[in-house]
């Protein structure tokens, strides 16, 4: 790993676990966030907009946590995910639970802790943590294992250093993921005040008439989902297509964003899968209450628990993703669904799912302003995987020696 002299993790660092918190007092809202393996990203750091569990039940002073603390997800909640570290973001107070540990520095030890928090998410760090894992359903590790793992002794200013230039790595990475965010609240916000609200341009001029489904704007009509899209059911075997062919899973589609931030590859599956086209809307079958709903921003294949959807002409493809996103689309998936364990969209259910339209006028001139901002909301999420694969591939070289931090800092300003 290094040619510097090595150190256990453990002189270094404690891990201490979370609270047996009681499942009686977990809320739709309360007093405190309770955060758990979930709430984090495979690569490290916080979900912010994912969904979130709240508790109001009693709490021992000891385990209500600080902006800034530092923790590590201790089980395999997801494939990757062992290993993972994050920071408690700032906001109400945040709880954690017994599969994630609190990381501190030990008594009278000069560490920092953003340096263990690249750390912890450095490929040769997981490794170790991820070999040292037992349990056969969901691994998960310990804090005397943790301890364990061997990493390089680095004197505190260069750690210092090292976690500067990799958090302006994180700096633009959020600053993208940001940018993102309000680029599909815009187009939510557009499409709710148009197709919903029907306050599109020049409305007020624009009689309202009774429809037996409900009012409607003068020349406008109900249709449905199914006359903006198509189910594509086009199957293919992985092994049949290029290794780097883009795979997509339902653990790759985030929740309530519209913005594919992470896929696998066609080398890592098996099974058939269906086939995809950049433009065609993925949508979450599989408990369709996670609301999971993205844009294909490339061909590629994805599981079998998602619809594949493809818009019937090329300037219908924003109205279709917002309409598959919308909370009354995802709504009417999860009351129609069936099974109780694993309940799953009907199809047939959601392509009769009513859509207010005036035959095109409306949903084309949405495409013209929202389609790019969703294809830029795409090009700022690959910016974020070359931004992080630049980032992984600097840390392992700047504590191998490999890289100084002087040359580092250099290349960096230079960038900038």
């Amino acid at each position: 790993m290094s040619m510097l002299p090595m150190e256990k993790l453990g002189e270094l660092i404690e891990v201490r676990h979370g609270f047996a918190f009681s499942s009686q007092h977990f809320v739709d809202r309360g007093p405190y966030v309770l955060l758990t393996p979930g709430n984090f990203y495979d690569e490290g750091g916080f979900k912010s907009r994912d969904a979130q569990k709240f508790y109001d039940g009693p709490v021992p002073a000891q385990f209500a946590l600080k902006p800034g603390d530092l923790l590590v997800a201790m089980t395999e909640q997801a494939e990757g995910l062992l290993g993972s570290a994050a920071f408690v973001p700032p906001g109400p107070v945040c709880l954690h639970n017994q599969r994630l540990g609190l990381v501190r520095p030990r008594d009278g030890v000069d560490v920092d802790l953003r340096y263990i928090y690249y750390l912890f998410n450095s490929r040769a760090v997981r490794q170790q943590i991820r070999a040292s894992a037992s349990g056969t359903k969901i691994r998960h590790t310990a804090p005397n294992r943790i301890y364990d793992v061997n990493i390089p002794r680095i004197p505190l200013t260069d750690q210092l250093r090292i976690a500067s230039i990799l958090g302006a790595y994180d700096d633009l990475i959020e600053v993208n993921r940001q940018r993102v965010a309000l680029l599909e609240d815009m187009a939510r916000g557009l499409f709710e005040e148009w197709f919903v609200q029907f306050r599109f341009p020049g409305y007020d001029a624009v009689p309202m008439v009774d429809r037996q489904e409900g009012p409607l704007p003068e020349g406008w009509r109900w249709s449905s989902f199914g006359e903006l899209v198509g189910e594509v059911r086009d199957g293919v075997s992985p092994t049949d297509l290029p290794a780097e062919t883009p795979y997509v899973g339902l653990e790759h589609i985030p929740r309530r964003s519209t913005t594919m931030t992470e896929w696998g590859r066609a080398e890592d599956v098996g099974s058939l899968k269906l086939s995809f086209q950049r433009g065609d809307v993925l949508f979450g079958k599989i408990r369709p209450y996670f609301h999971k709903v993205v844009w294909a921003p490339f061909d590629g294949i994805a599981s079998s628990d998602a619809i594949i959807y493809r818009p019937h002409q090329p300037h219908l493809a924003a109205m279709s993703l917002a309409v598959a996103s919308s909370d009354g689309f995802v709504a009417t998936s999860v009351q129609t669904s069936n099974g109780t364990k694993m309940p799953r969209a009907n199809p047939k259910v959601l392509k009769a799912y009513r859509v207010a339209t005036d035959d095109g006028k409306w949903a084309s001139r949405f495409g013209l302003a929202m389609l790019p901002t969703i294809e830029l909301a795409a090009s700022l999420a690959a910016a974020n995987h070359r931004l992080a694969a630049s980032r992984d591939l600097l840390l392992p070289r700047l504590i191998s020696g490999q890289l100084s931090v002087a040359v580092a800092e250099r290349e960096l300003l230079e960038a900038a």
